[in-house]
């Protein structure tokens, strides 16, 4: 019995490998980076996976349980750094010049950092490898710009890929080989305006695992972004707009195989990306689009990776949606005392979110007076407020009376959660912390236009309910 519990731990363990990553730079000393990966390649859903923590000297070393190459990455400063961890494989990782954002990068809700991939001290990695391909395919798109997009010259085309096969044709990873053939059949999508029947053939990858690469993500959206608003607008839409209306999963399987000429679990997951597409677009029934998602074909797919798909992309429609209930923001006021906004004081709650040095945010705050002022008996104030600079945050704040209860976000992690992308940004919750508004206004833009009547109709039924 012993030898073979063994033999199954040692089974187990050639499965499960920790990859080690470790370095050394002293310009990030005492700073930590955080490693996520995606979990889906429709919905985006990022997942924690390590960090390094870099010791006062600037040392760090982290070990990581992998057991299929894993895609990552790392948003610091102005960077995203992406990294390929492999099973068993120790990575000596060379970390950028530090660059923090500016103001203005800081304050922009628009903006996109800088994406490049870790080098190594090896030279040799999957990594350093991916990142020289990456900047041979830049330069002769850049090269071959014109020809390509304006012209659509297919000899520009086999030009790049007589380049690429020349450098990288004996490289035996079977991830670079793939990274390598998914961002070609991109970059040909993108020149030639390929049909989705062109692009499938390349999104048939040999393990689920490659769902989550980049490549895959960037050929998914490229290839099949927006496609179900387009088709519903062709020449057979009324069929795909009633084939949604009643939710009829059959209809697109049939569909996807006979026009997109693809099947299987990677036809599911690009009839998950339409209908997440669709529901976004406003063409189609909400509802509907839901339905289908949770349909037994999603629930009970053979693959898991797909079901687990499925799952994350209905978590996401639905998240913060009327009805739906909201995270609770437990954090500690500016007098230091823990406050969670879930606590029940039997009154609706309007979150704010809002950064103290933005001139129109400060409006939107000194406007509160008046909402207090007019829905304070049946309304609880929070303002979440973006780290900004403590004193100038305490001075505005007291100098200029505002009402409510102030919560700094330190550490954005609830502007996150709420998925606050500029500010300032309003949430309505109910008594049962319930989302009331799908889209709640600012102080100034109309809020109070938008909950007086509500309120007013929802007394008015609790007080006929409690008569009743």
């Amino acid at each position: 019995m012993k030898l073979i519990f063994s033999l199954l731990f040692l089974v187990i363990s050639l499965h499960v490998a920790a990859t080690t990553v470790e370095g050394f730079n002293k310009e990030y000393a005492g700073t930590e980076l955080r490693f996520f990966r995606y979990n889906n390649p429709v919905s985006l859903e990022k997942e924690h996976v390590f960090s390094l923590n870099i010791d006062g000297t600037g040392k760090f070393s982290s070990d990581v349980k992998v057991e299929e190459t894993m895609f990552v990455f790392a948003d610091f400063g102005i960077y995203r750094g992406m990294l390929f961890l492999e099973p068993g494989k120790t990575i000596r990782l060379l970390l950028p010049p530090k660059r923090e954002k500016s103001f203005a990068e800081e304050k922009n809700p628009y903006f996109q950092p800088v994406q490049f991939w870790f080098a190594t001290e090896s030279k040799n990695h999957l990594n350093d490898k991916v990142s020289a391909f990456d900047g041979l395919l830049n330069q002769l798109t850049d090269k071959y710009f014109n020809q390509l997009y304006f012209q659509q010259s297919k000899p520009a085309y086999d030009s790049i890929q007589t380049a690429v096969k020349n450098q990288f044709n004996k490289e035996s990873s079977p991830v670079l080989q793939h990274h390598i053939s998914l961002k070609m059949k991109a970059v040909e999508t993108d020149a030639f305006r390929l049909s989705p029947s062109r692009v499938s053939p390349a999104m048939q990858v040999p393990s689920s695992s490659y769902y989550t690469h980049p490549a895959f993500i960037e050929l998914l959206e490229k290839g099949y972004s927006g496609r179900l608003s387009f088709e519903a607008k062709s020449m057979n839409g009324t069929q795909i707009r009633n084939a949604v209306s009643e939710s009829n999963v059959a209809f697109f399987q049939n569909f996807l195989k006979t026009k997109y000429e693809i099947s299987g679990p990677s036809s599911d997951i690009i009839l998950l990306k339409m209908l997440h597409d669709g529901y976004y677009s406003g063409d189609f029934p909400k509802g509907s689009i839901l339905k289908m998602i949770k349909s037994r074909h999603y629930t009970q797919h053979a693959s898991q990776a797909v079901r687990l798909m499925a799952n994350g992309v209905v978590r996401k429609l639905e998240y913060l949606q009327q009805g739906t209930r909201a995270p609770a923001v437990c954090l500690e006021n500016t007098a230091g005392k823990k406050v969670c906004t879930d606590e029940a004081t039997g009154k609706f709650k309007y979150l704010l979110f809002a950064d103290t040095e933005m001139i129109v945010v400060r409006e939107h705050l000194k406007y509160l007076s008046k909402l207090e002022e007019q829905f304070g008996k049946n309304l609880d104030i929070f303002i979440i407020l973006r780290n900004t600079s403590p004193q100038e945050m305490k001075k505005f704040l007291e100098n200029e009376k505002i009402t409510g209860i102030h919560l700094p976000d330190r550490n954005g992690e609830y502007a996150e959660k709420y998925r606050v992308k500029s500010f300032p940004a309003a949430f309505l919750l109910n008594e049962k912390h319930e989302v009331v508004f799908s889209d709640t206004k600012a102080p100034l833009d109309g809020f109070e236009q938008q909950f007086g009547p509500y309120l007013r109709n929802e007394l008015f039924r609790r007080q006929g309910s409690q008569a009743r």
